[in-house]
């Protein structure tokens, strides 16, 4: 990147993010924002995951004022209730158990915070996955394959948890994981950033 090319900062410390986002061959740093994450009272999903995902923007660019920063933040719900990351196995298997035949909306939003402007942009892109109707025994099995413990759903679409989908719907696959890249690349447009026209080392 040039030198008035401002730093591109993650304000996320998920694995997953960070792979998602060096597919744009960006320099990049990572930053976990440490905010509070709970709901308000009446918040919808999607107003859930674009209030977090400003609020961690803006968290790291407190001590980053002339940077760009990426909030992330991803509420998946079913049947309209929202479900998080299980934590363990018990957990995974209850909440696979839960959405067994079902639909899941994974509303994941995307903000581009220009900490020396203060100009905020953001959206929220849904993502449709349905699950098949699974056996004890294929939640076992895969639970122990995988251990997708700290996966939203309890499972990696990424990798063996396809085998327990019947489809999959949306604008950008990569919002299922947590980062909407297509939105990400004309945000970075928008402020000024070509990810195309970037100088690689």
């Amino acid at each position: 990147m040039s030198a008035s090319t401002p730093p591109i900062i993650l304000a996320s410390s998920s694995r997953y993010r960070r792979e998602v986002l060096e597919k744009l061959h960006l320099p990049f740093s990572c930053i976990s924002p440490d905010i509070d994450e709970t709901p308000l009272v009446n918040e919808s999903p999607e107003q859930t995951s674009l209030r977090l995902s400003e609020s961690k923007a803006r968290k790291v660019a407190e001590r980053y004022p002339q940077a760009l920063i990426i909030g992330c933040d991803q509420v998946a719900t079913v049947d309209g209730l929202q479900i998080g990351k299980p934590g363990n196995h018990e957990n995974a298997v209850k909440q696979l158990t839960i959405l067994s035949g079902k639909e899941v909306v994974f509303h994941s939003a995307i903000a581009l915070y220009d900490s020396a402007s203060q100009h905020m942009q953001s959206t929220s892109v849904p993502y449709h996955v349905k699950f098949k109707t699974l056996t004890p025994l294929q939640i076992e099995t895969y639970l122990q394959l995988e251990q997708p413990y700290d996966c939203a759903g309890s499972a990696k679409s990424e990798g063996m948890g396809i085998a327990l989908l019947d489809y999959m719907r949306g604008d950008d696959p990569n919002a299922l994981i947590g980062l909407p890249l297509i939105a990400l690349v004309n945000m970075l447009q928008h402020a000024g950033i070509n990810v195309l026209s970037l100088p690689r080392t």
